[in-house]
This record gives structure tokens, C-alpha cells and sequence, in this order.
């Protein structure tokens, strides 16, 4: 036998070249398939990205459009400055990552050049203001207040400065017309994100963010911002494979955003924020008896509302800001003072996010809900200084008592007691602890009728709903809440809030006794906010509709023609009947003339005969806090609404202010109630869009008067402290709850 092994193929070799040949196949199969796929069925998709690698698009951005007042002012606009801008593309290419060039430019600017390389760094998580939240790929503003001297000194220099330009650009400016801050109805303008870019990539005209784009993040920049922002102009340069610029494929110009017409007065504005300013200021120099100190008066708001038509003539929030600090991007001591504790949040809107308890204004809900229950318009109601319910004594205001009073009476001096005790006969009617299978809770239905517990969908982002403490809010509070309680209640201590702990443990979803009546009298757990409570007492003075609040009446175009208006919205209808909403009006006039907010109306010559006005006086208390003042006013035109927190009673803390707004108003020139109507900035509310010049700019009448806003007051920014104090007189008979 031989020892040679043999040649031929084996069975095993066989099958795995079969294996192998069918391996090769496959894989030149799929190659095959997909060089298909590429070449044939998907060419012209890949055709047109292998062509769009060769095309580099040059953003021109769109001149945004103005926000104007009622008369066509600007309130917010642009105006051309020198923009020095660097492109961070550039100075990655620079061997030192272009520390050198951000520092010769921080030299010719003549500010630190810290600041520089914190303007050009990319925001993220990380990173905190100052920094570019835009695309990484658009030029960086670095200042927007160059002189044409630096201007010229970067663009001769060229060599020096690679990637930096400096070039006219139009900027939004905030005004300040008439002296009207309007910071938080007006909100700010910063640049879009790399993130938001790559998101609407896919999307064609205002749906697409480009680099170039400056969009709207607070206020009405942010709820108008497509009809504003316009349409930024692309060209688009052919480039070879080495960058360089061959030819223009296209070019699309800019369009112009539209213009914004509101229906705030400008003049109005400044005398609202001027008075709520010195209204906090002359709280601040008030003694407090309760906390032995003088008020805090930390933050408040104003609202003027157009009772026919739910637009919104004023708003004033405390304390503001400079709007223009955002323009060009913030600097990191701006961003400080603007977000920090100490700061009390300044960007917050007051009159749409702030929230509080109403106090005594909310017994215009009650006395609504006290009628739809069954009580009679024509009874009379115990008004003692003391009610004892479950055990604890709620007392009337200053512990007053005036006898068997009827409703009317109860609103005029604000009786606490009256309805507590319609408000604890209700809740007992209704089973008390143990509660029927479908109770009336006619307290809190009505006040669910009345809008609360829900946003008022004004035209202004993040507004808050506030709050209705019915039984629903009671137990989903409890289940939330329920464990933290009952570990406090473990720990045996006998605080206030260890004591409250333990109750809520066990039965914290009741709607107890002391619930119910403290709703009555817009205190507990109830939430409000002023333009809440605005809309309510114009509802009171228009003979019932809620309308709902706005701020825009129109969008015009670049050449003044009428895009669109936006046209008074009804919501709802008060719940009660006529006879009821007559009786309501009645009895908020006699808190002018002889109820809680008479010695700062009719006591200061206010000609109640000739222009009648309305209101409801609150003072609210607050945990830990000093009382928060509301005042609540009506004309037949205007509603105008003034809350101070820790500032004082409602009459005390607001009623100066809010008397003097209805003087500029309707030119009431001094306390004796002389009326001079050549001096009255608004005596009646403007409905008229204002008309336009042909080349789009609003003809303004001259103003026949600008009104002192604060005439016991010297003139001064908004925001300053002033000096100047008001003292309360002491209450005689008849004045309840302020």
C-alpha cells in the first residue's frame, strides 16, 4: 500500500466549497442589490445630497416686526448697529483655538476679554450665562454698540482678525415709549439652538429655523413670534471641493416680519407702573401693628382691563427689568440679578403668575353662591365679632360687630362673620364631615363658574390656573401628600405644623368646617391671580360676560395693511340673574362712598355723582407673611385691579394708587374732584385700530396731555425706592375689613 495520500477531493472538501461558493454568491447578491438600491431607484434622492454637499447657504436675516400701543407707538422696534460678530468655525482653525484673536478683538473693543470668550463659548448643561445657545455654525454677536472706529480698525486689520466682521445689522430695541417699562407683557428675543435648527431642518418658510434666527422666548415676542419674526433671506454659493466659492445657485430675499398692534396705552402703562411703584414704596414706610415692623411690600401687580371687551389697557408687574439687557445676548451679572433669590424673580409676570389668596374681594363669588343656593336677597344675617366653629373662633375684622345686616351691607363693610355662617350652614346642609352622595359645594361651583381654578387663556405664555380647594383638589392634595404628613406625625412634635400634620395624616382628604368657611371668605387654600380677578369685576360692570383677556388686536403688515384682527372673545356668562348682578353693582358702590375704601375716595374728593366707580376692598392673609392688599375697581369702562404682597390692608396699601389711575384716566386734576377733560388720558376706551403712513409707520395725534402718573411723588425710574408715605387713618364705626 502506498504511503502517498491522495489527490482528489473529499467529500468534507466538497461541501465547503460548495458552503464558500454560496457565501461569495450571496454576498455579491446583496452588493449587487444594494448598488441597485443606490444607483437606480434612490439616484435622484442621492444626486441631489452629493450635489448639496457642493452648496453652502449665507443666512440674510428678516428685519422682525414692531410691537406697537393702541395709537400705533412702538413699544418694541429695531435700530441699525454696528455688530461685531465672530465665527467660532474660524478660530477652531487657529493653532491656539483662537485665544489670541478673542483678545486683540477684546483690546480694540476695550472690554475684558474674559467676557469675549464668554460670549462665543456654546451654552450646555454645564455651561451657565454667558454663552451661545445659537448654532455653533452662525457668526457670534460679541457687542452690538461698536463705534465705526473699532469697525474700521478690525475690517483694515483683517489679518488679524480672521472670522470677525463687523457690519450694520438691524437690532430689536425696547422702547420705553411714554416712559412704559412693560418688561414682562413685552418679553425678550434670544437665538435659536443648534437643537432647534436641526429639528425643523426638514421644513420650509416660518416653520424652519435657520442659524440666523433670533426667535421669541417670553411674553408676547414669544406667543406672536411667527407673524413677527418674517422670513430670513437665503443664498446659496456653489462651492468647489476645496470651499472655494465658484457660483450662486439661488437667492431668495428677506421678508419682513408683520407688525403687532396691542391694545395697551402706553401713557396708561407708565401712570400704572409709576403708581403701583409708589404704592409699594409709601407700604414700605408703613408700620405695621401686627409684625411690630414696617411693611415688606416685596412684589406686586396692576391690571386695566376694557370691561367691554376683555383688552388689556395696562399691566404693570413688580419688580421688572430692562428688556434690552437681553438684546445682544446677557452678560453673566445681568443673568445674576435677574434669576437669584435676592433678585425676587423679576421675569416673573405678576399679574398672570403671581398668586395669592383674594381675601374679602372673593365675597362677590360668595354672595353669588349664597343667592344660587336658596339665601334671599332680601334676608338679613347675623354679623357678630366672633363665630366658634369646630371648636376654634373666627373673628370678624378688628372683631366688629354690626348686628343682623343684609347682604349688601355685608359686601359694603366687608362682615366676615355673615358669611362664615352662610358658609358653614351650607356645608352642613350639605352633611358636614360626612357629606351626601352628590353635596351643592355651591360655593365652589360658583366659583368654577366664575373662571377660577382655571387660566383665563390670555394672550401671554405661562400664565397660571390658581387654584379652587373643592373636594376633588382635597383629596388628590391627600394622596399626595399623605405620607410626608403622617411621618411628621411620627415624630411627636407639638408645633402648629406638627399638630396639622397629624390631622391631615388621618382625615386630611376632608373637606372640614374650617374649610369651608375660610373659602367663603377668599382665604385657606384659595388662589387667585389679578388678571383673574380683573376679568371677574368686568363681568360685574359690563352686565355680565367674561370675556376673555387679550393683549393683541391686530396683525398689520410691513406696509400698514390689515392682515388680521383679533376680535373680543365671550367666554361665559355670570351664573346669577340680572336683579342679582344689579344688586352686586350697588353694593360695591357704597364701598366707595361709605364702605371700607370710602376715605380713600369719597374722603379724597372723588366725584362719585359724575363718574361712579366700584370696589371691592381684600386684605389676605398669608402663613409667615404680612397681609396682602388687593383692591378691586370698576367704572363702566375700566376694571382696574392693584395687589401689593406684604403690603399692608387692601384700602391702605392700594387705594391711593388705584384712585389716582382712574384720575389720569378721566382727568379728575385734583382731590376736590374738579374734572378737566382736555387733561383725561382715556376717558373712554380705544376701539379704532390706529391708521398708517404708506411706508407702513403709524400717524400719531399728538398727546393733548401726558398725565403726572404719581403726583404726590417725585419722578422716577421704575424700580427706585421712593420716600413718600401714606398712613391709614383709624377706622370708626362702619369700616370692616379693609
Amino acid at each position: 500500500m502506498s504511503n502517498i495520500p491522495e489527490t482528489g477531493r473529499t467529500r468534507r472538501v466538497t461541501i465547503r466549497l460548495v458552503v464558500l461558493q454560496i457565501l461569495v454568491l450571496s454576498l455579491l447578491a446583496t452588493l449587487g442589490g444594494r448598488l441597485w438600491y443606490l444607483q437606480i431607484r434612490n439616484a435622484k434622492e442621492y444626486t441631489a445630497k452629493a450635489t448639496g454637499n457642493h452648496i453652502r447657504e449665507v443666512v440674510e436675516p428678516a428685519v422682525r416686526g414692531e410691537i406697537l400701543d393702541a395709537s400705533g407707538r412702538v413699544l418694541a422696534g429695531n435700530e441699525t448697529r454696528l455688530v461685531v460678530s465672530v465665527s467660532r468655525t474660524s478660530l477652531l482653525q487657529q493653532k491656539d483655538g483662537g485665544k489670541a484673536v478673542l483678545g486683540r478683538l477684546a483690546g480694540v473693543l476695550g472690554i475684558p476679554a474674559k467676557d469675549v470668550q464668554e460670549k462665543v463659548r456654546l451654552c450646555d448643561a454645564k455651561t451657565q450665562q454667558p454663552c451661545w445657545n445659537g448654532s455653533p455654525y452662525q457668526p457670534i454677536p460679541v457687542t452690538k454698540e461698536a463705534t465705526t472706529q473699532q469697525a474700521m480698525q478690525i475690517m483694515e486689520r483683517r489679518e488679524d482678525f480672521p472670522g470677525v466682521t463687523a457690519q450694520p445689522t438691524a437690532v430689536r430695541r425696547y422702547t420705553g415709549a411714554e416712559g412704559a417699562n412693560l418688561a414682562q407683557v413685552l418679553g425678550y428675543l434670544s437665538p435659536v439652538t443648534d437643537e432647534e435648527v436641526g429639528k425643523t431642518a426638514d421644513k420650509k418658510g416660518l416653520d424652519r429655523y435657520l442659524p440666523a434666527d433670533q426667535i421669541g422666548r417670553a411674553g408676547l415676542e414669544s406667543v406672536y413670534d411667527r407673524d413677527l419674526r418674517g422670513t430670513a433671506g437665503i443664498t446659496q454659493l456653489e462651492v468647489d471641493n476645496l470651499g472655494r466659492v465658484i457660483g450662486t445657485a439661488g437667492t431668495v430675499a428677506p421678508q419682513t416680519g408683520d407688525n403687532l398692534v396691542t391694545s395697551i396705552d402706553a401713557r396708561v402703562q407708565k401712570v400704572v407702573e409709576d403708581n403701583l411703584l409708589q404704592a409699594m414704596n409709601d407700604a414700605r414706610n408703613t408700620f405695621d401693628k401686627v409684625t411690630n415692623r414696617n411693611y415688606e411690600a416685596d412684589s406686586g401687580a396692576a391690571v386695566v382691563m376694557d370691561v367691554h371687551t376683555g383688552r388689556i389697557v395696562a399691566m404693570a408687574s413688580a419688580p421688572t427689568y430692562d428688556p434690552n439687557l437681553w438684546v445682544g445676548g446677557i452678560s453673566g451679572k445681568d443673568y445674576q440679578s435677574l434669576t437669584s433669590k435676592d433678585s425676587n424673580f423679576p421675569l416673573l409676570n405678576r399679574a398672570i403668575q403671581g398668586q395669592s389668596a383674594p381675601g374679602s374681594t372673593f365675597k362677590v363669588i360668595s354672595t353669588t353662591a349664597a343667592v344660587q343656593a336658596g339665601y334671599s336677597l332680601d334676608g338679613h344675617y347675623d354679623c357678630p365679632k366672633s363665630l366658634t366653629i369646630g371648636g376654634r373662633e373666627f373673628k370678624n375684622f378688628e372683631s366688629e360687630n354690626f348686628g343682623a345686616i343684609s347682604l349688601e351691607k355685608a359686601l359694603e363693610v366687608s362682615c366676615d362673620t355673615v358669611f362664615y355662617g352662610l358658609a358653614y350652614d351650607q356645608w352642613m346642609k350639605d352633611g358636614g364631615i360626612k357629606p351626601k352622595k352628590d353635596p351643592g359645594d355651591w360655593f365652589f361651583k360658583t366659583a368654577h363658574q366664575f373662571g377660577l381654578g382655571a387660566k383665563t387663556g390670555i394672550d401671554l405664555p405661562a400664565e397660571v390656573p390658581g387654584r379652587v380647594p373643592d373636594r376633588q383638589w382635597k383629596q388628590s392634595f391627600y394622596d399626595n401628600n399623605k405620607d410626608a404628613w403622617c411621618a411628621q406625625a411620627q415624630k411627636g412634635g407639638n408645633s402648629f405644623s406638627d399638630q396639622i400634620a397629624r390631622e391631615n395624616c388621618v382625615d386630611g382628604y376632608q373637606m372640614r368646617a374650617g374649610d369651608a368657611v375660610n373659602f367663603a371668605i377668599g382665604q385657606g387654600d384659595t388662589l387667585v391671580t389679578p388678571v383673574q380677578m380683573a376679568r371677574i369685576y368686568s363681568a360685574l360692570a359690563n352686565g355680565g360676560t367674561f370675556y376673555r383677556p387679550t393683549i393683541a388686536k391686530a396683525v398689520i403688515s410691513p406696509g400698514g395693511d390689515l392682515v388680521r384682527e383679533i376680535a373680543p372673545h365671550e367666554d361665559a356668562r355670570f351664573p346669577g340673574d340680572d336683579k342679582l348682578l344689579s344688586y352686586i353693582n350697588q353694593a360695591t358702590a357704597g364701598v366707595i362712598t361709605s364702605g371700607t375704601a370710602a376715605w380713600k375716595f369719597g374722603g379724597a374728593g372723588w366725584p362719585q355723582n359724575k363718574i361712579e366707580l366700584h370696589a371691592k376692598t381684600g386684605t389676605a392673609e398669608v402663613e409667615g407673611k404680612q397681609t396682602t392688599s388687593w383692591l378691586t375697581t370698576y367704572s363702566k369702562d375700566y376694571a382696574v385691579v392693584m395687589t401689593i404682597s406684604q403690603g399692608g390692608t387692601g384700602s391702605g396699601g392700594s387705594g391711593d394708587a388705584v384712585r389716582r389711575i382712574y384720575q389720569a384716566l378721566y382727568g379728575v386734576v385734583d382731590d376736590k374732584g374738579t374734572i378737566d377733560p382736555s387733561k383725561a388720558l382715556l376717558p373712554t376706551p380705544q376701539a379704532q385700530l390706529p391708521k398708517f403712513n404708506p411706508d407702513g409707520t403709524a400717524i400719531i395725534k399728538p398727546a393733548a396731555y401726558l398725565a403726572d402718573a404719581a403726583p404726590a411723588a417725585p419722578a422716577l425710574p421704575y424700580g427706585t425706592l421712593a420716600a413718600d408715605s401714606a398712613l391709614e387713618p383709624t377706622r370708626g364705626p362702619g369700616r370692616g375689613r379693609a
